[in-house]
């Protein structure tokens, strides 16, 4: 199978599965993980990492398991991955941050995904901006400078 082909078959997978979910500014929540993958994209990131991306909420917000990850184009790397970017019930932050940060392809997922929520902070109340912005700054900001970039803007829209 070709990564195109497999890359279409985890967006339908990642589509079906997020089917009914919405984000806080009212768009169909498919959308988040697609600009997730495309962020991996950009980076130069192989096909791998962008079904990752697409994969990345799977198991912590549907039904999803990981044999069904593996059929629809994961990898166990792939699923390895999801499986540490996954928050179970009675997580530690400290914990589950250092693990990320041992696993290449959940790091590279997590900046993208923190930096494409940040990016789109600007439509929530001013108490999650700030709520976001300190738990950033706590765990995450050394994860990249376009990290930093995003909380230095969100920032100014609360303090404005």
């Amino acid at each position: 199978m070709s990564d195109n082909e497999r890359y279409s078959m985890a967006l339908d997978y990642a589509t079906r599965k997020h089917e009914g979910q919405f984000r806080i500014g009212g768009k169909e929540y498919i959308t988040h993980p697609v600009a997730v993958a495309e962020i991996v994209r950009k980076q130069g990131y192989n096909v791998d990492y962008q079904i990752a991306a697409l994969f990345h909420d799977l198991l912590e917000d549907t039904d999803a398991t990981e044999h069904d990850l593996l059929a629809h184009g994961g990898t166990p790397q792939i699923v390895e991955a999801v499986k540490t970017l996954t928050k179970n019930s009675g997580y530690v932050m400290h914990e589950y941050v250092s693990a990320i940060k041992r696993n290449e392809m959940a790091f590279v997922v997590k900046c993208a995904d923190r930096l494409h929520n940040l990016r789109c902070a600007h439509c929530t109340s001013d108490d999650f901006k700030r709520h976001y912005i300190k738990e950033t700054k706590e765990w995450y900001i050394d994860f990249s400078d376009e990290i930093k970039e995003a909380v230095h803007s969100l920032s100014q829209k609360v303090n404005g």
